[in-house]
């Protein structure tokens, strides 16, 4: 079983491979996965490759984006939690270090993602965002959002976006 540090990152794996899948960030990534699956073996590495693509195409072709983002991220949160619990201690370490360089690749490539996110409803003055909203002036990175809710504003001074906000 693995331990409750290794399990997050296995969690946060799966996270970045479905928040790089369509992005600039893809092409990064999938050779970064197929290093850490490989292991010195090309025939697993073509694997995992393929299971990648398997992955950007479904994600590219779906109807319920929110439903298949969660199961691709799941069935990669489980690719790499199997990873980490096959190799030995100092293994786990390597492993676990490549995957950290992974996932600030990432987040680094692909910035603020929001995707099926509810409905945004702003009244009496208020602001409200379904989507990403970023504050403070320093934003890297860029934002993506997919398959937002509506907004809708109601009184003087309110406001609702679906979308992208920088303040």
């Amino acid at each position: 079983m693995l331990v409750e540090a290794l399990t997050a990152l296995a969690l946060a794996g799966g996270t970045a491979v479905v928040q790089a899948a369509g992005t600039d960030a893809w092409k990064g990534l999938r050779r970064r996965i197929g290093d850490l699956f490989a292991r010195g073996d090309a025939a697993r590495a073509a694997a995992e490759l393929e299971r990648l693509d398997h992955t950007a195409q479904v994600l590219s072709s779906t109807s319920d984006i929110a439903t298949e983002r969660l199961r691709q991220e799941g069935l990669w949160q489980g690719r790499f939690e199997t990873l980490l619990e096959g190799l030995d201690p100092p293994g786990q370490e390597r492993a676990a270090q490549q995957l950290r360089e992974l996932l600030s690749f990432v987040a680094a490539s692909t910035g603020d993602v929001a995707v099926g996110t509810g409905n945004a409803s702003a009244r009496e003055g208020g602001s409200a965002v379904s989507g990403v909203k970023r504050t403070g002036g320093s934003h890297s990175g860029p934002a993506t959002a997919v398959s937002t809710g509506d907004a809708e504003s109601s009184g003087t001074g309110s406001s609702a976006v679906s979308g992208v906000v920088n303040e």
